[in-house]
């Protein structure tokens, strides 16, 4: 199992800090608000569209989305700008580190993220600094439950995606960046359920560290997470079958 896939596993079993459904609609609303500023429909937009279908999968109120489309379009009338950013740097022990952020504040949101790396004893960089060892990548979680994953493959593969990982509870499917909306698409229409799809970064080469260290890191991870500007936390941490153990414990 992928890093990423035992990363998202832990984060299930242990309940997410934005689970509540508050955090939730505003981390979606922000998604939408960015994708809305790229221009065009839901149609032609792929990235409004996958925004727009995962907000309302977690049921978020019709109102809310459009809102959010006309923020991203400047049509809200609120005066509220949203910036997407991504600050680089590294945890402790050396691991690369991306965290992408949606915020109306740019000084807070770099304070945020700046005291979290500090106080876990890592370090913040700058542009460049470690994104040469990320990709972006089109990562598509479906059901595992009475799935064949070499069908699954076969399936994804010829809609355009580069790898499928098989978990217990999910199948992960990773895709070039332009071609996730079309390979969720034709997953979709094949019966396979999608519980999420999503853009992120993928290491390249991931890192292994000892246990300890490793627990060290998920955790700053964890607290990168739990910051209200922050939409998603990637990592180069090799995340191994011990260290699941070890937060498992903990």
């Amino acid at each position: 199992m992928s890093g990423h896939s035992h990363w998202a596993t832990i984060k299930r079993k242990k309940g997410a800090a934005d689970a509540a459904r508050g955090k939730v609609f505003t981390r979606l609303g922000r998604e939408v608000t960015v994708a809305a500023r790229e221009g065009g429909s839901i149609d032609s937009n792929v990235r409004l569209r996958l925004a727009v279908d995962k907000a309302k999968a977690a049921n978020m109120p019709k109102d809310n989305i459009e809102r959010a489309i006309l923020r991203g379009a400047g049509g809200a009338g609120d005066g509220v700008q949203m910036d997407e950013l991504t600050y680089e740097g590294y945890a402790p022990g050396g691991v690369a580190v991306m965290v992408d952020v949606y915020t109306d504040n740019k000084n807070r949101a770099l304070a945020a993220v700046k005291q979290v790396f500090n106080r876990s004893g890592g370090t913040l960089g700058e542009a460049g600094t470690v994104g040469w060892q990320f990709e972006r990548k089109g990562i598509i979680e479906v059901l595992a439950e009475g799935v064949d994953p070499d069908e699954l493959f076969m399936m994804a593969a010829d809609a355009g995606a580069d790898d499928v990982v098989a978990g217990d509870e999910f199948i992960e499917v990773y895709t070039p960046r332009e071609s996730l909306f079309a390979v969720e698409s034709a997953l979709s229409s094949q019966g396979y359920k999608v519980s999420d799809s999503q853009l992120q970064w993928v290491a390249k080469n991931e890192m292994e560290v000892e246990v300890d260290k490793g627990v060290q890191i998920m955790n700053m991870l964890e607290k990168l997470e739990e910051l209200d500007d922050v939409q998603s936390v990637a990592s180069a941490l090799r995340v191994t079958d011990a260290l699941v153990d070890a937060l498992e414990a903990a």
